[in-house]
C-alpha cells in the first residue's frame, strides 16, 4: 500500500530535506524521495510542525532537485523483518542482508524504535555470568540481564576483551532454584547447566578492519552460525549510525523475548554514535548543550541501554556490553559521564597497564558492578566471593596510595607493611588481572587466584574476609594468617 506523495521540496540542507506538507506525518516514519537520475532513496521524518516535515535521507542529498523531486510518505516506522533465520546472517546499519543469501523468510516485521519496558513486568537480575576473565568474575561479575559498559580508550585492547566474552561467556546458574555444577573443592565448573549466549554484534562508524577482527574471531572460534551481525561502518551515513543500534536491539528482543534465548548484545563504538546523533542534530539546527552535543544525549542514549533485561513470562534475556571509547581518556567526558548514570556499573580500561603489558588492562577501582552482590555468594560462585572481592578492593586501594607515596619519599623509606602491599599489587596485576586470550577460567580457579594473591599480606591487614574463609581457602589448609602469611 502506497502512502502519501508529494512533489516538490521547499529547500535542500545536506542531507536533510524539507518539504511543506506534513499533513497525518508521524515523527520517525520513513520517508522515499524520488529523483530522475538516482531513482528511490530511503529517509526518515526527524521533525516537523503543523506545515512542513524535516527529513533526513539514509545517505546523501546530491542531485536532488528541488523542484523535481516526489516525496512519499510511507505511513509507517522503520521495521526489521525478524524471523528464525536471523542467526548467522550479516546485515547493513539499516537492516538489510548484505552477506549475499537474500532477504529472512518471514512475514514477521518488528518497528525498530521498540518500545519502553513495563518496569512492573521486569524481574530483577540474579544469574551469575562466567565470562571466564578473572578481572570481571572475581571483582565485577556480570549478571544475566545487565548492562555493563566497557570504557575505554584510543589505542587499548576492547575489541579483544570484547571478543574474549562473546567466545567464553555462560550462564551458569539458569532458572529459579537451579544451581551450577560444581566441583569437589567447592568450585564452579563451566559445565553442567551451564548455557551459551546468542550474540548480537552491532558496529557503529567502525573501520573495516575492526569489523573484519570480530566477524574472523567469531568464525574461528565456531561462534558465527549463533551470531547476528549489524555493520555500519566508518563510510556509512551518520544516520544509518543512528539505526544501526536500534535494529540490532530490535533483533535481540525477538530472540529473547519471542524465542526465548539468552542474548548478549555487544555495541562498539557508542562514541561514534553520539558523534553521529551531535552531527544530526548540528544539522537540524538544535541549541547545542556540553561539548556540542544535544542537550537529548541522555535521554537517547537510555532509550537504547533501557532495551536490556528480563520480563515475567519469558525465560530469555537481554545483557549489553556496550563498548565506549573516551576521548583523551576522560571518564568525566559526556559520553562516559551519562552512560554512567543509566547502566548498571562499567569496566574501565587502564592505559597504565596496558603500557606495563598486562592484559586485560581492566583498571582495578574506576571498575564497577552494581548488581554484582545479588549474583555472587552460595548457590551462584562461592560463599567466600562476597568477602574476598571486598577485600581485594580494599587492598588494591591500599597499594595505590603507597605507589603514590613511593614515588615521593622512595621505595626504601616505607614501612615494612607498606613493602608487602607492594608485593601485593604487583602479584595481583601478575597472577589476577594478567591472563591470556585464549584463557578461559571458572569462577573457582579466579577465586583461588585472589586468596593466592592476598598472601603476599600480612594476616593483620586482612579486615574485610573472616577466620573461617582463611582456614578454608588459605593453603596450607588450616593456617590462619594471623600467625604468619602463608606461601604458594
Amino acid at each position: 500500500m502506497r502512502g502519501i506523495e508529494y512533489r516538490g521540496l521547499t529547500r535542500i540542507e545536506g542531507p536533510v530535506v524539507i518539504t511543506a506538507h506534513s499533513r497525518n506525518v508521524g515523527f520517525n516514519e520513513v520517508v522515499a524521495v524520488y529523483d530522475r537520475e538516482e531513482g528511490r532513496r530511503l529517509g526518515r521524518v526527524v521533525d516537523m510542525s503543523g506545515d512542513w516535515a524535516a527529513v533526513q535521507i539514509f545517505g546523501n542529498s546530491t542531485g536532488l532537485s528541488a523542484d523535481d523531486s516526489r516525496v512519499e510518505f510511507l505511513g509507517k516506522p522503520m521495521e526489521l523483518r525478524v524471523g528464525p533465520g536471523l542467526l548467522g546472517r550479516i546485515f547493513n546499519g539499516l537492516g538489510e542482508p548484505i552477506d549475499g543469501y537474500g532477504d529472512i523468510f518471514s512475514s514477521t516485521t518488528l518497528d525498530v524504535n521498540g518500545l519502553p519496558i513495563n518496569p512492573y513486568a521486569r524481574t530483577y537480575p540474579r544469574d551469575f555470568i562466567q565470562t571466564g576473565v578473572s578481572a570481571i568474575d572475581g571483582m565485577n561479575t556480570l549478571i544475566r540481564g545487565q548492562k555493563l559498559p566497557i570504557f575505554s580508550g584510543n589505542g587499548l585492547p576492547h575489541n579483544r576483551l570484547a571478543a574474549q566474552i562473546v567466545r567464553q561467556a555462560k550462564i551458569l546458574n539458569v532458572g529459579e532454584g537451579a544451581s551450577p555444577a560444581r566441583g569437589t573443592d567447592g568450585s564452579v565448573s563451566a559445565n553442567g547447566t551451564a548455557e551459551p549466549f546468542v550474540v548480537i554484534f552491532c558496529a557503529m562508524g567502525v573501520k573495516y578492519d575492526v569489523a573484519r577482527f570480530f566477524l574472523d574471531d567469531f568464525e574461528s572460534s565456531g561462534v558465527l552460525s549463533s551470531v547476528v551481525v549489524f555493520l555500519s561502518l566508518a563510510d556509512a551515513p551518520s544516520l544509518e549510525r543512528l539505526v544501526a543500534p536500534r535494529c540490532a536491539l530490535t533483533a535481540a528482543e525477538y530472540l529473547a523475548y519471542e524465542k526465548n534465548m539468552h542474548v548478549l548484545v555487544v555495541m562498539t563504538d557508542i562514541t561514534n554514535y553520539c558523534e553521529a546523533l551531535r552531527e544530526v542534530s548540528s544539522i537540524r539546527g538544535e541549541v547545542p548543550s556540553r561539548k556540542g552535543y544535544p542537550g537529548y544525549l541522555y535521554s537517547d542514549l537510555a532509550s537504547l541501554y533501557e532495551r536490556a533485561g528480563k520480563i515475567k513470562g519469558s525465560s530469555g534475556s537481554i545483557t549489553q556490553i556496550p563498548i565506549l571509547s573516551m576521548p583523551n581518556d576522560d571518564i568525566s567526558h559526556p559520553i562516559p559521564d551519562l552512560s554512567g548514570y543509566i547502566t548498571e556499573g562499567q569496566i574501565v580500561l587502564d592505559r597504565e597497564l596496558f603500557q606495563r603489558g598486562v592484559y586485560p588492562p581492566v583498571a582495578g577501582l574506576p571498575s564497577l558492578s552494581r548488581l554484582m552482590k545479588d549474583g555472587i555468594g552460595p548457590g551462584m560462585t562461592r560463599e567466600d566471593h562476597k568477602e574476598l572481592s571486598s577485600q581485594l578492593f580494599a587492598s588494591y586501594s591500599k597499594v595505590k596510595q603507597v605507589r603514590n607515596l613511593s614515588s615521593i619519599i622512595g621505595e626504601e623509606e616505607l614501612s615494612d607493611t607498606d613493602k608487602r602491599y607492594l608485593k601485593f599489587g604487583e602479584r595481583f596485576e601478575q597472577i589476577f588481572l594478567r591472563q591470556g586470550e585464549n584463557e578461559n577460567r571458572d569462577i573457582g580457579r579466579t577465586l583461588d587466584l585472589g586468596w593466592k594473591a592476598l598472601a603476599e599480606l600480612p594476616g593483620e591487614e586482612l579486615m574485610r574476609v573472616s577466620q573461617e574463609f582463611i582456614g578454608k581457602y588459605m593453603k596450607p589448609p588450616g593456617l590462619r594468617l594471623a600467625d604468619g602469611p602463608s606461601r604458594f
